[in-house]
This record gives structure tokens, sequence and C-alpha cells, in this order.
């Protein structure tokens, strides 16, 4: 009995200095949490120089495996795919950089962040890297980004996959598309506790955060909310005025497109338009996800794409 007690005083114990850090100490938490993730995957947090840049990026995987580039959505970061790394790092050397403008590379609102010259910054980081040819991945504007690499940079892919990817016009207008049209922008976070509405317009079935995380992200978000901004005007005007639906025919790498029913941000008939456009594109929807299916379904989604990168 006394042994019991002992084992419950020190899980008290524990639970209270829990408690304490998330009410005084929060972004410590979230690091330890954000870190543990990043275990379970095997990923390292590593760094390179590109041109007058450093570009943070998580890396796991074998050294000599199929070099695997994976670029996160607007808003989003390396840590976008922490969660789907476990999936995929028994054979591929999975590599996911923060691109400029967002995480911990450079985040200055007076440079260019259209999606020409991203893909050309992600050319220049797999040349600092020393890979000559990738499967490269992209979510949302990093789904963009890849498409727009695929097309000035052919020579490079070994194949590439797009998981509710931006840069194309479907037949549907979205509802992000809608509020854009307006002057909007739904992706701006007003306050700690927009993040919920935020959540959810991006989610399907969104993950409850709790309130102290929530005022992280706000206060992020709210220190570079100018170059946020100029990023995502710049976003919608790419994907629209300049969008790639007459070009997608030029694509050579072989492509897979992954996509959430719900997705509110990039109407799902835009899969259509990708699959008839693209030569050699294959498909999957899942009914029960949003915008972020590798984080929403990260088995699902990863047991899709490693079988369509065994092919090639």
């Amino acid at each position: 009995m006394q042994a019991i007690e002992i084992i419950l005083t020190l899980l008290g114990i524990l639970v209270l200095a829990l408690i304490a850090v998330y009410a005084f100490f929060p972004r410590s938490l979230y690091g330890f949490l954000r870190n543990a993730l990043r275990r379970k995957g095997k990923l390292k947090e590593k760094s390179v120089k590109v041109g007058d840049l450093a570009w943070p990026y998580l890396e796991g995987g074998p050294a000599d495996g199929e070099p695997l580039v994976l670029l996160h959505g607007f808003g989003g970061d390396k840590d976008n795919w922490a969660m789907y790394a476990p999936e995929m790092v028994g054979k591929y050397r999975l590599i996911a950089p923060d691109l400029p403008g967002f995480g911990d590379n450079i985040r200055e609102a007076g440079r260019d962040y259209d999606m020409a010259t991203q893909a050309s910054r992600v050319r220049d980081f797999l040349d600092a890297m020393g890979i000559e040819k990738c499967h490269i991945g992209g979510n949302s504007m990093g789904g963009f980004v890849a498409l727009r690499f695929a097309l000035d940079y052919p020579e490079r892919l070994l194949s590439m996959t797009l998981f509710n990817n931006a840069g194309v016009v479907g037949t549907k207008e979205s509802e992000l598309q809608k509020e854009a049209l307006a002057g909007k922008n739904p992706l701006e976070i007003h306050s700690a506790d927009d993040v919920k509405r935020m959540m959810a317009f991006v989610a399907h079935k969104p993950m409850k955060v709790p309130g102290q995380f929530r005022k992280i992200f706000y206060e992020d978000f709210a220190a570079h909310r100018e170059l946020l901004d100029k990023i995502f005007w710049n976003l919608v005007e790419d994907g629209t005025v300049r969008a790639l639906n007459d070009r997608l025919g030029e694509v050579k790498a072989p492509t897979l497109i992954i996509w959430g029913r719900h997705d509110q941000l990039i109407d799902v008939s835009c899969v259509k338009v990708l699959e008839d456009g693209i030569p050699n594109a294959e498909s999957v929807i899942f009914e029960d996800a949003g915008h972020v299916p590798m984080i929403e379904k990260p088995k699902e989604t990863a047991a899709r794409h490693l079988e369509f990168l065994a092919k090639h």
C-alpha cells in the first residue's frame, strides 16, 4: 500500500508540474510536444546555407534513400509533416524545409514570394543539399510551388505528389475564393479565439487546440502579419491570373493527386482538372478529410503515397 501511495503522489506531482508549465511556460511545453513528434518521426532539425539564406529543415530516413522533399502550405512550416513522417522514413530520405517567408527561414516583407521565385529557391536548396533528382510533394501553397518546380525544372524530378494544391482553377469556387473575391483573407487570425475558426476552416474534423497554444499561434501570426498578408495576396493572384491550368500538359513527372473531399480552401473539383490535364496522373480523394489530409489522415494518406512511390 505504501508503494502505491508513493506512486500516486509522484503522479500527482507530475500532473501539477505539467499544469504549471502549461500555465506559465506554454511555449516550453509546446516545444517539448513538437520535439516529441519529431522524435516519433525520427526527424532531426538541420540547416543548410542557400545563397544568403540559412534554410532550416527536418530530415529523417536512410541517408542513401531516394530523396522525398515535402513542402508545407501557407502559414505552415516544416513541422506540418511531422505526423506524416513515421510512415515514410522507413525507405525514403524525407526532407521537409521551411520555405522562405515561413517558420525559421527568412521572413522579410521586402523580398519576392511569388511561386516562380519560390520554385527557383527550392532548386537552389536542392543544389545546396547535393540532390540532383528527388520525389517532390507539396500541400496547398507548397503544392503550387511543387507544380511550378515540375514545369520549370522537369529534369530534377522522379515524381510529384500534390496534396490539395493551389495553382489551378477548378469548376467550382471554394469558400476561400469567395472570401478573396470580396477582398477578405479568411486565413488571417484576428485573436487567440479566432484560431478555432481558422482550424475548422482548414480541417474537416479539427483537433482541439488548448487556449495557451491558440495564444501562441495568434502571437506568431501577428508578429508577421504584414508579410503573411503580402504572401497571401501574391498566392491569390498567382493562383487566378497566373493559374497553371493551360500548362498542365507540360508536366513530365509521374504525378499523384491527393485531396480531401471537404476542402474549403481549394475545391475538390480541381482534382479532375489536374488529372485530365497532367499526363500519367492518378488521384485519390479521402471522403473524411479537408485541406490537410497528411495531418487529418496520415496513415491512409501515406499508404497511398507509398504505393505510388514504389512504382517510380
